[in-house]
């Protein structure tokens, strides 16, 4: 097989590609076999009809049709390996060359478009300097820690006083519109001040006692009258305010692991310092990433980018939308030259994923969806995604290997190590294999986590 690359446009290629005789006769062979399974011929097995009778009955041209239909998209993929371009569209292919049907002699000519991307020089990494937050973790923030987990272990107690700013209250809810009842509910453990009911809540139940009610005018946010103003009542049945218990011994021992309150602080202390290094490396690398973008000037595919944005648009059933599209048409430039530029990074530092990588990516998703690993990725691959996901993995992983050869200081000017969060060092690459053992080792440590379980 030859295969030929002309540009047409700086992101836009054709692929000619010639597929020899000998190349193309496994597809034919196959086709033969799949026409033998179809069809019925008197004094003959299906899957067992000569060629020859396949031939009359069905035409030589038809079994040519059926091998190229079949076998394009293989040609393409290797055509695309061998020309060494990045496709980044759906291809448009045409056959402008046929086999001669009588004895299928003669080369197979594919033309085939399709948007690419496009060459650009990538920023140098080395020699930048990247400046996050400092990290305070001093008394306040161990204090603040301390304080959530006594909320956490925290009992609610009846208090006869009016209701403030903390409390929780039970209460009672009906909303009117000219007079009328459209929603109401009864029976609410609200916290005051939490924000999480209707607008006006707050304001209306702080100082009330239980007892009392009042009234006030909000907009509903749900129902059939969402949008709409209502007067709406509420009664407070109890005002409760949250206990909390001493911060001594006694609670590090019920809270946690530790005998000592010292010991427990020690730990909050640990992870608030480990909570504040993971927020400045993930500061780092947005603000390395965003320096990236930035420093590249590379053209993006416009019919890859319209062909996302009417399917975005399709699937929000917001077609029309002018000025949403636009929108998204914004976001889908941007993230594509950032998944242009870190495919580019990752082809140059050589990296792939891991089966480890891949795995524990499996089971995290998995988790989040309440799925199996092995029906994850069955999902994954029936929706044509599992590609996508392992791009989004090496980019990850490129970025960070990008972040460990910057300088990382914070603003007071000290140098922040973030060794750590940075992935070792390169193995083997996935492969389709390695998708299954990757399952397997996955289900395996979930098993022997219900066992210990």
């Amino acid at each position: 097989m030859k295969t030929t690359v002309e540009k047409i446009e700086n992101t836009r290629a054709k692929l000619t590609i010639a597929v020899e005789p000998e190349e193309l006769r496994p597809a034919i062979d196959q086709a033969y076999k799949t026409v033998a399974e179809q069809i019925s011929v008197p004094g003959f097995r299906k899957g067992k009809v000569p060629a020859a009778i396949i031939d009359q009955r069905v035409g030589r041209g038809e079994i040519l049709n059926q091998a190229v239909s079949e076998s394009i998209d293989e040609f393409y993929r290797q055509g695309v390996a061998e020309a060494e371009v990045r496709p980044m569209g759906r291809p448009q292919a045409d056959v402008t060359a046929w086999p001669e049907v009588k004895d299928f002699s003669g080369d197979l000519v594919l033309e085939i478009e399709v948007d690419v991307r496009p060459d650009f020089e990538l920023p140098t990494v080395e020699g930048r300097t990247i400046t996050v937050d400092a990290l305070e973790v001093g008394d306040d923030a161990v204090q603040k820690e301390l304080d959530e987990l006594r909320t956490r272990f925290g009992t609610l107690v009846t208090v006869d006083r009016p209701a403030a700013n903390g409390d929780f209250v039970q209460l009672d809810l009906t909303a009117t519109i000219d007079g009328e009842t459209v929603d109401e509910a009864s029976g609410i453990s609200y916290e005051v001040g939490s924000g999480e009911l209707i607008d006006g809540i707050d304001e209306a139940v702080e100082s009330l006692t239980a007892g009392e009610e009042t009234t006030f005018t909000s907009t509903l946010v749900g129902g059939d009258h969402a949008g709409k103003d209502a007067e709406v009542k509420v009664a407070v049945s109890a005002v409760k305010e949250r206990e909390l218990p001493e911060a001594d011994d006694d609670f590090a021992q019920m809270a946690s692991q530790f005998d000592t309150i010292d010991e427990l602080k020690a730990d909050l202390a640990e992870q608030a310092g480990r909570s504040g290094r993971m927020a400045q490396a993930e500061q780092a690398r947005q603000r390395l990433q965003d320096e990236l973008i930035e420093a590249v000037e590379v053209e993006v595919p416009t019919q890859v980018v319209e062909d996302e944005v009417v399917r975005h648009l399709e699937a929000e059933n917001r077609a029309e939308d002018a000025e949403h599209g636009e929108e998204v048409r914004q976001e889908t430039r941007k993230l594509l030259k950032q998944q242009m530029i870190f495919d580019r990074f990752a082809e140059e530092e050589q990296l792939e994923v891991t089966q480890q990588e891949l795995t524990q990516i499996i089971v995290q998703q998995a988790a989040q969806y309440g799925m199996g690993p092995q029906d994850l990725v069955q999902a994954l691959e029936q929706n044509g995604q599992l590609p996508v996901l392992l791009g989004d993995i090496l980019r990850g992983k490129t970025l960070s290997t990008l972040l460990g050869r910057v300088t990382v200081v914070d603003d007071k000017g000290e140098t922040v190590d973030l060794s750590e969060f940075l992935p070792p060092a390169q193995s083997d690459e996935v492969g389709e294999d390695d998708v299954e053992a990757a399952i397997r080792e996955t289900e395996a440590k979930l098993a022997a986590q219900h066992a210990e379980d």
